[in-house]
């Protein structure tokens, strides 16, 4: 349908069917960014529950996928910042399959990161890079983008401390901390893991936020209603048609 006829009003319906929003049992593309604050900590462990969540949902090849193993490759400053993997807090699923990668430089992550797209044994790849480095360019993005697709590895990229610049990343997430869920049994416990989560770019989604819970079984989410604009219409007609500037 030819939408550059329609009313803004319509025009907005079209694309809302068109593009469903997202929920966690959505189909994962195969690049996504994550952009979050290093001090926070959240950046890799909502990747992994972003990709538990995908893999568990896949259709078809889910034995397999279960087999396969999983590339998480770090550059130096994220591994300053963040930290190593702690194989015992990783879901048991995961601890026997992780590869890690400690690059040296941006250069070097990317590189590696797009040498595991292309090992279909792998079930998906988690890059994590500091800041906004000269090498992660729209070009090196695109390449990235490519390799995934033409592989079907799935590729979700943590930007730590990052400004959201060109990318051809098909979703792209902005994550920050949220209280977690009580503890079921010891209160002095902390509890599930939970973010909230602004979906700002998608091709296949509207924008939108959620809270976001790394629930045992699944990626449990709840959409953030935004309160609507205040309407001032009723103080600019009170005033006989002039606007407030004027008085």
């Amino acid at each position: 349908m030819d939408t550059s006829t329609l009313p803004k009003a319509a025009e907005l319906a079209v694309r809302a069917a068109r593009n469903p929003r997202w929920q966690p049992d959505a189909p994962m593309p195969l690049h996504s960014e994550i952009f979050t604050p290093a001090t926070q900590a959240v950046g890799a462990g909502a990747a992994f529950a972003f990709a538990q969540d995908a893999l568990k949902g896949a259709a078809g090849d889910a034995a397999s996928l279960e087999e396969r193993s999983i590339l998480w490759v770090q550059d130096a400053r994220a591994i300053k910042l963040g930290g190593r993997p702690y194989r015992a807090g990783l879901p048991e699923g995961l601890r026997h399959r992780l590869i890690h990668v400690a690059a040296k430089t941006p250069e070097d992550a990317l590189f590696a990161m797009e040498e595991g797209l292309r090992c279909r044994d792998l079930a998906v790849v988690v890059g994590e890079v500091a800041g906004n480095p000269r090498a992660l360019d729209f070009t090196a993005s695109r390449r990235l983008t490519l390799t995934a697709e033409k592989h079907g590895v799935p590729l979700l990229l943590v930007r730590l401390d990052a400004q959201a610049d060109l990318s051809s990343a098909r979703m792209r997430w902005r994550l920050t901390s949220a209280p977690s869920s009580p503890p079921r049994w010891n209160i002095a416990a902390p509890g599930r893991a939970s973010w909230h989560a602004e979906l700002f770019r998608a091709r296949a989604h509207p924008p939108g936020e959620w809270i976001l819970r790394d629930e045992p079984e699944r990626l449990a989410a709840e959409r953030v209603q935004k309160a609507p604009a205040p309407d001032h219409g009723d103080l600019v007609r009170g005033s006989g048609a002039r606007s407030l500037a004027a008085l």
